[in-house]
Parts: structure tokens; sequence; C-alpha cells
């Protein structure tokens, strides 16, 4: 599991944002990859248990724009690479 606080005022959705928020603060760009594939399998695992249920909006609108963070970590973490190619 991450190495995020548990006690961080931030997290509403402890089944995945851990290991979503230790995605957006790794810095080591060896392990981004690794934390990025770990929030992506913490979320969809998550989907997969609330895909029966309809009150689970507010929970699905973060998830999309979790998503879509990961997205652009995902594209820095490419850049970098290259950069240091």
């Amino acid at each position: 599991m991450a190495d995020v606080s548990r006690s961080s005022p931030n997290i509403v959705y402890p089944e995945w944002q851990h290991e979503y928020q230790a995605a957006l603060l790794e810095l080591d760009t060896e392990k981004l990859r690794e934390r990025v594939a770990a929030a992506e399998t913490a979320i969809f695992n998550r989907l997969q248990a609330i895909s029966q249920g309809s009150n689970h909006t507010a929970e699905r609108q973060a998830i999309e724009d979790a998503f879509a963070s990961l997205r652009v970590l995902k594209g820095k973490e490419v850049r970098i690479h290259a950069a240091m190619s």
C-alpha cells in the first residue's frame, strides 16, 4: 500500500485515493510508473465494486478526475524519459 498518511483530510475514498495520492506525490521518475499502475488498479477495482450501485455519483466523478490526472502524469513521465535520453 502507498506511504501516504492515513490521516490525510483529503481522503474521502480510501479504497483508491491512497494509491492515487502516492502517484501524485511521487518524485522519483523510476517509481512513477509503478505508482500510476497501482493507482489505476485500485481505481479499477473500486469501479467494479460500485458498478451495480446508483448512489456513487460523487465518487464516479472523483474517479474520472483522478484518471484525467493520471493521464497527465503518464504524459509527464514520457517527456521526462525522452529528455533524459
